[in-house]
């Protein structure tokens, strides 16, 4: 759809691909308003029922595109990436939230690195599947700033307070299958099947009830940003509407 962001559409399957390889897949401003673009679009298209999130090799995101220097001193950098990250939160925030409120399910085909925004972009997906090889990390308090609201949040409903800030505070890289333990990631599939391997769950997944899929999706979310089970009651009758 754009130089950014392209999208490939194969009966109810669309795939969504981050399209910077030459700046691996980092997320400018100009990126993440074309994502929103493209989520939005297939929230509406009703042919579509699973949507496939991935990166233009040979990773997926190194997350936010600061524009650094190599000639900037440590003050310049850490200066540039707090201004920088202003801006970045609230196009990233919304498109994360578009991301995990579209009715479709989508499947992060995580196909290497996911760092910072990067790896905060897999989690408002549904389902993830790694490859083998990938690695993730959190670098921002090394760089001086706090990780983002968006993505504190998901890493907290996922792996609790403690996990949590382990993670975002020690700032180490993490294999796939670290992360699989820790519920981050589904499935961990050898890189060179990622793409088939995704595709087939994809598939899988289109065969069953879409209308009962998406609302209990949609119930899952309620709850997990509420924590409180009266959210039940948003959601009930859901599946006796046909």
């Amino acid at each position: 759809m754009t130089d950014n962001v392209r999208l490939d559409r194969d009966g109810a399957i669309a795939t969504v691909t981050l399209n910077r390889p030459e700046r691996r897949n980092s997320l400018s401003d100009a990126m993440l308003t074309d994502l929103g673009a493209v989520v939005s679009a297939l929230r509406d298209d009703a042919a579509v029922r699973i949507v496939i999130l991935t990166g233009a090799p040979p990773v997926f995101s190194a997350g936010a595109d600061a524009a650094l220097k190599s000639s900037m001193s440590p003050e310049e950098r850490r200066h540039a990436m707090a201004t920088r990250k202003s801006q970045f939160r609230r196009l990233f925030e919304r498109v994360n939230t578009m991301l995990e409120g579209l009715e479709q399910i989508t499947v992060c085909a995580i196909n290497g690195h996911a760092i910072g925004g990067g790896w905060g972009l897999t989690l408002a997906c549904d389902f993830r599947i790694a490859a083998a090889e990938a690695q993730f990390w959190i670098p921002e308090v090394d760089l001086g700033v706090p990780l983002g609201v968006a993505s504190t949040t998901r890493f907290v409903r996922l792996v609790g307070p403690a996990r949590a800030k382990e993670i975002i505070m020690e700032c180490r890289r993490y294999s796939a299958a670290e992360a699989q333990t820790w519920g981050l990631v589904h499935r961990v599939v050898p890189g060179a099947s990622l793409s088939k391997d995704v595709h087939a769950y994809a598939d899988a997944l289109t065969r069953k009830p879409f209308k009962a899929m998406a609302e209990v999706k949609a119930r899952i979310n309620a709850v997990a940003r509420t924590g409180t089970p009266e959210v039940n009651a948003m959601t009930e009758g859901f599946l006796d509407r046909g």
